[in-house]
Order: C-alpha cells, then sequence, then structure tokens
C-alpha cells in the first residue's frame, strides 16, 4: 500500500512539473508574440517618424524656394504643388501680411438658413457649454485670450459633444448642409486632433461605417472603407486658429482646411443625420478648443437665386466683431459672385451690409455700411469695374428674422447684393 502511493505521489508530481514547464512554454511564446508585436510597433512608428521628417524636410525646401522666388517678383502668382504620394493638393503657406486676403480659389460656400448657432458670446467660463449635449469626456467653457472658447480637456479621443436640438434630434440634418468652427492648434504638436463623426452619438445610431473627419494640421483620413487617406504634410510651427469646413449635398462631401480643399467624396453611402465634434487632447496641458461654430442648410446656386429673387443674401460674408474687417473665409462667396459677374458683364449689384439688432442703431448704421464699403472695394481689387457696384447699408433695419436667437441674429447678420 505505502509503495502505491508513493507511485502515485511520484506520478502527481510528474504532472504538476509538465504542467508548469508546458504552462511557463505557453506564457513564454505569449511574451515573445507580444515583444515581437510591439517591436514591430515600434519599427512602424519610427518609419512613420522618418516619412514625416522627410516631409517636412521637402516641404521646407518647396516654402524657402518659393520664399526665393517672391524675393526676386514678390507679385508672382505661385501654383499648388502636388504631392504624388496623396495626389492632393500641397499650398505653401506664403508669409502674409494680417490683412491681407489671399483665399482666391476659396469655393466653400456655406448655407443659406442657419440652423445652428453658437459663437460663445453668454457663456460662464468653467460651466458646461449651455447649446450643447455631453457624449462623454470632460468639456468646458474656457477663456483663452479675448476668445470664449469650449476647451477639450481630457487626454482621450473619446470626450466629444453635440449640439442641442430638440427638433427631431434622430435626424436634423437636410439633404444639403455646411458645417464650420475654428480649431486652435498648438505649434509643433504632432498628434494634437479633432474629430467629426456624420451622426449624432447621444441620440442617434451608427452610419456609414462611422464615417468620420480627423482634422490634424493638414489632416483628413477615414479608418474604414474605402474613401481617401489624406495624412500629414507637414508641423505647423506656430500656434494658431484653423478654419474647418464641410459641405455635404445630396451625397457628395467636401472637406476644407483654411482655404485649402483637402478631401472630396463623390458618393456616400448613406446620408449624414447629425453632428458630433470631438477633441483628442494628446497632454493634458495641450491646448484643445473650438469656437464660431455654425451648421446650415445647403444654399441654392446663387445665380438661380438672384433669378428668383432679384438679390443674393450672403449669410457666409463675415467680420470681425462690431468692425468692418474682412475675414477670411468670407471669400468663398466673393470669389463665386466677382467670378459670376465676370461671367456676365450685364450685371451690377448695390452692395448691402445688415447687422442684427444688439447695439444702438447709429452705431449699427455706421458698421453696416462700413462692411458694405470693404466688401465693394474687395471685389473692385479683384477686377470688378466700380461703376457696375455702389455701398450702402440698412443697419438692424430690415430684419428678415425676429432677432431673439443666436441663429435669428446670425440670419440678420449679412450682405445682399441686389440687382441694379
Amino acid at each position: 500500500m505505502r509503495n502505491l502511493v508513493l507511485i502515485f505521489g511520484f506520478i502527481a508530481i510528474f504532472c504538476v512539473v509538465n504542467f508548469s514547464i508546458a504552462f511557463a512554454q505557453i506564457r513564454t511564446d505569449r511574451i515573445l508574440r507580444n515583444t515581437q508585436r510591439n517591436t514591430e510597433r515600434k519599427v512602424e512608428q519610427r518609419v512613420e517618424r522618418r516619412l514625416d521628417q522627410a516631409v517636412d524636410k521637402t516641404l521646407d525646401e518647396i516654402e524657402a524656394g518659393l520664399d526665393a522666388e517672391n524675393n526676386e517678383a514678390e507679385s508672382a502668382e505661385l501654383p499648388p504643388q502636388r504631392s504624388e504620394a496623396t495626389d492632393q493638393e500641397v499650398l505653401p503657406e506664403l508669409r502674409l501680411p494680417e490683412d491681407e486676403l489671399k483665399w482666391m480659389s476659396f469655393d466653400f460656400i456655406p448655407g443659406d438658413i442657419i440652423l445652428f448657432e453658437d459663437d460663445l458670446s453668454s457663456e460662464k467660463n468653467g460651466e458646461f457649454p449651455g447649446k450643447w449635449d455631453l457624449v462623454a469626456g470632460t468639456v468646458e467653457n474656457a477663456q483663452f485670450g479675448d476668445d470664449n472658447v469650449i476647451y477639450f480637456r481630457q487626454a482621450t479621443s473619446r470626450q466629444g459633444i453635440v449640439p442641442l436640438i430638440r427638433e427631431n434630434p434622430k435626424d436634423y440634418l437636410p439633404d444639403a448642409f455646411t458645417l464650420e468652427f475654428d480649431a486652435y492648434f498648438e505649434a509643433g504638436v504632432f498628434n494634437q486632433t479633432y474629430y467629426v463623426n456624420f451622426y449624432d452619438m447621444k441620440n442617434q445610431r451608427r452610419i456609414l461605417n462611422d464615417l468620420r473627419v480627423y482634422i490634424n494640421k493638414a489632416v483628413y483620413d477615414r479608418s474604414e472603407g474605402n474613401y481617401p487617406n489624406v495624412r500629414r504634410s507637414h508641423i505647423d510651427e506656430e500656434a494658431k486658429w484653423r478654419r474647418v469646413s464641410i459641405s455635404f449635398n445630396q451625397r457628395a462631401l467636401k472637406v476644407y482646411l483654411d482655404e485649402t480643399r483637402l478631401l472630396n467624396i463623390p458618393n456616400l453611402a448613406e446620408k449624414p443625420t447629425g453632428i458630433t465634434i470631438r477633441g483628442n487632447n494628446p497632454q493634458a496641458d495641450r491646448k484643445s478648443f473650438i469656437k464660431n461654430i455654425r451648421i446650415a442648410k445647403g444654399a441654392v446656386p446663387l445665380y438661380d437665386k438672384f433669378l428668383t429673387d432679384g438679390k443674393i443674401i450672403a449669410h457666409g460674408i463675415r467680420f470681425d466683431v462690431n468692425k468692418a474687417t474682412l475675414r477670411p473665409e468670407s471669400m468663398g462667396i466673393i470669389n463665386e459672385i466677382v467670378d459670376l459677374m465676370k461671367q456676365k458683364p450685364e450685371l451690377k449689384f448695390s452692395v448691402e451690409g445688415h447687422t442684427d439688432s444688439d447695439g444702438n442703431a447709429e452705431s449699427n448704421q455706421r458698421l453696416s455700411e462700413a462692411r458694405a464699403q470693404t466688401v465693394k472695394n474687395k471685389m473692385i481689387e479683384m477686377g470688378i469695374s466700380k461703376d457696375r457696384l455702389k455701398a450702402d447699408g440698412h443697419g438692424a433695419g430690415k430684419p428678415i428674422a425676429p432677432n431673439q436667437s443666436a441663429e435669428d441674429k446670425a440670419m440678420n447678420r449679412r450682405v445682399e447684393f441686389v440687382k441694379m
């Protein structure tokens, strides 16, 4: 009996030892596989960094050459360079005076019926933005310089917000719409990113394989599907606000960063139903801000609108607050109207400025006149004869909306081109 117990004991010890060896081997294999994957990922990251450095160096050389050409002939027009790797235009950044507008090829036309407008003017610092709902993360109002901004505070891409739209929350986007906002980028940051999802992650189902736009300095990307991937062209050396403009019309999606169109998808599989904006703050001390957000219903072609109404109402011509200084994103519609006048030399317009009801009537009158004159002067500079234009202002005297909500006031702040 004793021998039998010893035999069973040896068998048990043998099994335990072999099981331990086998388990150790499995664990070792798993560690080796993980190590291999980590090594491969590190190699990929190193290759990506080397590629980015090479692209940066190439772009620096291009810009240096262009600067040299500019010194020889300051008035020469510079053609856009083209990236063979992405087949996307890479426009050199020219260092221009602040008040000089060069968005002459910008073709984005904002929608003409404003569905959602948030200039953050009435927000309280440190509170959650009043016109939004939270999807996830930590998002708060903040003041940055002289601007009220929406601040994405966490070091994660999961944080996000959706517009607080109570009418038809399941699908509040029309068949044609535009989205615009300003996004802040810090200097030299590799992975500071903003995202736009084309469904409302709080109230709607996921669509289009979660089609989303990644905004990373000059990046627009789609993680799934057959749409183009456009990678980084360079990292900015200075911190700056950049204008994001997105248009959708029936099935086509176009995306712009400042004056450059970076993405043009001709046929989406499904209509977007809502908007989610997310900010990825890669480090907790980074500044990830957005401001001046607008969603609008897409516009009728300008000439069709003119034939129907005898005038063109432009909500996309923007100025600095309480000033007649033209903002660069205004150039899309101004370019379109100038092209229209060049094609149809019989057209003559009275450029007429309008304000909302904020402020006193006398100041609004002067401001509307000055803004109309600014637009007229810009069009003359672009080649329209001054005898085909005149400028006038009406202050807040001819509203087209009640002046009660932010959206109403944005509708009333407009420039009209009235047939003479």
